[in-house]
């Protein structure tokens, strides 16, 4: 991969600290950063950051589609999208706040949720700890699991009890959600957990 040119280098710079904040750059936004006349200017210089493998660029269109690419070593950017409770249920709004850098095989589909609340710490997910999650609609009994009932979701271990869906907490102060199986919707399985989120060093780029 070569190295990027100085004004590009800063561009990439921009839109690295954009993106670990949880807020990517639209191609205006970089525009009016950099003080370029046409728009198109803008899109050029971010084009050829893909091109040469600095960012990636999502399809359909999205205003806000730049992305980092997947680090060396089997490691990927996950977004942090909101928080999920480990307590009583809250929502969990899927909106970017940020970026945890994980290792995954080729093609699973991860997010990630910081937890509020204690009924999971008898599994080792305490108040303030992220979990990276697979996406997937289906899970194993014992699994611990993102759920949602209705428009609200929360972190539980799952068990089939006389055909019906528990929630179980890890904290006999908290009781189980126990629910019909239509009433319940599983997000995806816990596999990993991060007890203390720091940012990601940006570091210097040559050029």
């Amino acid at each position: 991969m070569a190295p990027p040119t100085p004004r590009r280098a800063a561009i990439l710079r921009f839109v690295r600290e954009r993106i670990l904040a949880g807020d990517p750059p639209t191609v205006r936004e970089v525009q009016e950063a950099f003080g370029f006349r046409a728009v198109q200017s803008a899109r050029s210089h971010l084009e050829a950051l893909v091109a040469a493998g600095h960012l990636t660029k999502e399809g359909g269109g999205k205003a806000r589609g730049y992305r980092l690419p997947a680090t060396a070593g089997g490691l990927v950017w996950v977004g942090l999208i909101g928080r999920v409770a480990a307590g009583e249920l809250s929502l969990a709004v899927e909106e970017a706040a940020g970026y945890v850098v994980v290792r995954s095989p080729p093609g699973a589909e991860l997010f990630a949720l910081r937890v509020r609340g204690e009924s999971m710490v008898g599994a080792a997910i305490l108040d303030g700890d992220v979990v990276v999650v697979r996406r997937q609609a289906t899970a194993e009994a014992g699994e611990i699991v993102v759920a949602r009932v209705g428009d609200e979701a929360t972190v539980k271990r799952l068990r089939l009890v006389a055909g019906r869906v528990e929630l179980h907490p890890e904290n006999p102060a908290f009781a189980p959600i126990v629910a019909e199986p239509g009433a319940v919707e599983i997000l995806g399985k816990v596999v990993e957990i991060h007890r203390h989120l720091e940012p990601v060093p940006l570091g210097e780029d040559e050029g």
